[in-house]
This record gives C-alpha cells, sequence and structure tokens, in this order.
C-alpha cells in the first residue's frame, strides 16, 4: 500500500506510533486488493480551538475511493474515528464487490443477463492464502511472550473468580496444547490474516478443556507487563505493571464479557472484528461491552495515572 500523511501540528513519536497502527489494521482488510494498486493519503490538522484537530483520510481502490473527515478535541480520538470511518466504508464496498455479479445487467426489454464474475476473480485481486504449519510456527517464534500474556491473564481471572482451582493449569501447557490445535486437522484453518484471533480463540478453548479435566499441574507465573520502549528503569516496570494489575481487578466487576473485549482491544490490539471471532460474539456486543468497561473503569478507578487514562482516551471512539 502506498502510504502519504502529512502533519500539519506538531508531530510526536506517539502520535506517529498510533497512525502506524492505524493503517496496519486498515490493511488487513486490503489483503484482497494488489498493494501498488492501493493509496492511502491523509491531513492531521488544527482547525480551532473549538473544534479541535481534524484528520481527513482518501483511500483510492482500483475498484473505487473512500474518503471521511472526522474532528475530536483530541488529535488520538480523531485519528481513531477518520480511521474507523474509512474501514466502515471499505467493509461496505468489499461486500458490494462480493455481490456485484448477482446484479441484474439489462440493456433492454428482454435483455439477457449480462456474465460477470466476483471481483476476489479479478486481476485486480489478491487471493488470501489460508494458515499453514509454517506460518503457525513463524507466528510462535516471534510472538510466543505475547500468547503466554494473554493466557496467563485468562487464568488468574478465572483463578480468582474460582471457575478452575488456583495452580490447576500452567500456562505453558495451554501453550502446547494451542499449537498441537493449530497443527492438527481437526480444526478448519482460517485465512493468513485471521491467525492471531483463531489462536486465541484456541487458548481460551484449551483452558476450557483442561479446565474440565481436572489437572493438578502447578502453572509458572509470567510477567503481566506490556512490552513498552519509553520505560527504562526498574522503578517505572514496576508502577507501569501495578497499574495494568489494578486495571484488570477493576474491571471485574464489570462482567467476564466487559473485561475481556477492553483487554483484548486496548492491550492486545485487536480489532472489533477480531475481539468478535475470538469471544463469539456480534461486532455490537464487543463494541458494547468495550464501552461499559471503559464507563466502570472511569467510575472506579478515579487514580491519574497516564497509562490508564491512555487506555480509556483510545477506547472512547469505539
Amino acid at each position: 500500500m502506498n502510504v502519504h500523511i502529512s502533519y500539519k501540528i506538531s508531530k510526536t513519536p506517539d502520535l506517529e506510533k498510533l497512525i502506524n497502527r492505524q493503517i496496519e489494521k486498515l490493511s488487513r482488510y486490503l489483503q484482497v486488493f494488489r498493494s501498488e494498486l492501493v493509496h492511502l493519503k491523509g491531513v492531521v490538522e488544527e482547525n480551532s480551538a473549538r473544534q479541535g484537530f481534524v484528520v481527513s483520510l482518501n483511500l483510492r481502490l482500483p475498484s473505487g475511493q473512500m474518503a471521511a473527515q472526522e474532528s475530536s478535541a483530541t488529535a488520538t480520538a480523531a485519528i481513531k474515528a477518520a480511521f474507523d470511518a474509512v474501514t466502515e466504508q471499505l467493509k461496505k464496498h468489499k461486500e458490494q464487490l462480493r455481490n456485484q455479479h448477482n446484479w441484474p445487467r439489462r440493456r433492454g426489454p428482454g435483455s439477457a443477463v449480462a456474465g460477470m464474475v466476483p471481483f476476489e476473480q479479478t486481476v485486480a485481486a489478491v487471493r488470501p492464502e489460508t494458515v499453514s504449519a509454517g506460518d503457525v510456527s513463524s507466528y510462535i517464534d516471534v510472538n510466543l511472550p505475547r500468547l503466554k500474556r494473554f493466557i496467563q491473564r485468562e487464568l488468574d481471572f478465572r483463578e480468582s473468580e474460582e471457575q478452575i482451582p488456583s495452580g490447576q493449569i500452567a500456562a505453558d501447557d495451554v501453550v502446547g496444547e494451542v499449537i498441537a490445535a493449530a497443527l492438527g486437522e481437526q480444526h478448519d484453518k482460517p485465512e493468513r490474516m485471521k491467525l492471531e484471533p483463531w489462536l486465541y480463540r484456541l487458548a481460551k478453548q484449551a483452558i476450557d478443556r483442561l479446565g474440565s479435566e481436572n489437572r493438578g499441574e502447578r502453572y509458572i507465573a509470567e510477567e503481566n507487563v506490556i512490552p513498552d520502549p519509553t520505560v527504562d528503569t526498574p522503578e517505572e516496570l514496576a508502577a507501569r505493571r501495578e497499574v495494568i494489575s489494578l486495571v484488570e481487578t477493576t474491571l471485574r466487576d464489570a462482567g467476564r464479557n466487559e473485561r475481556e473485549a477492553f483487554i483484548l482491544y486496548t492491550i492486545e490490539g485487536f480489532t472489533l472484528e477480531e475481539i468478535a471471532d475470538v469471544t463469539n460474539r456480534s461486532v455490537e456486543e464487543v463494541r458494547a461491552s468495550i464501552r461499559r468497561a471503559r464507563e466502570h473503569l472511569q467510575r472506579a478507578l478515579p487514580i491519574k495515572d497516564p497509562l490508564k487514562e491512555k487506555l480509556v482516551e483510545y477506547a472512547e471512539s469505539v
């Protein structure tokens, strides 16, 4: 994809990181198009004290064009809203392309229906490949710590809710079950772009299965910290770990679905559609859960902390 983003405000590392993250999410919906034929242009600017920040995006595809302009009091919220708007347009556009070959084409009374093929079968499209054993191995090699952190969070939560006895299941056992299931033949393989949420769903299923087998091994505790290149000292790492733990503990009172959706969205970085795949819920149910979790966190965790504020702000425009 050809990308050009202009900044008419002071460009900070946080803003650039957010833009790159949003582009990465958008690109997941563009894999059906040839990358050299996709162009994304954007402008980030501050319009006025009243209107705040304005973000304009234009996405040009071989089959059409999408555009969005969103404003907000913060640049972060405006960026996210603009990308969400373009993504929604893109999803509707792809749906139209899938169904276009079914539309009747008549030139006059009694004319025959013109033959058409789905967009995915044209030369401008790239057919997504399904997950292979090599894809699973490559993902595990790079992202094993991230997957284990998610699994440990799930184990800690279920133990605190007394859904499983303390120390019954080891995180490493769950990882082994996930890898075996992903490489086995008992599950239908998803497209490559859906590999990560599929593995997370397999992890949840493995925990359910191991919990029902009443196994007695002790688990190995994993450090529950999100990697952050801006954090340098042990004191900062400890403070960050404490806040994340406090956020998770507070969200337990919001409900299991709310906690799960909020953590997957703000900490793990999944899209609404990916969370729906992981949790077997609808996108609207996931969206509502994130909003309820955000409101609960604002009420129940009044502490002033940059990390907590950043998580809440990120979830504001969901």
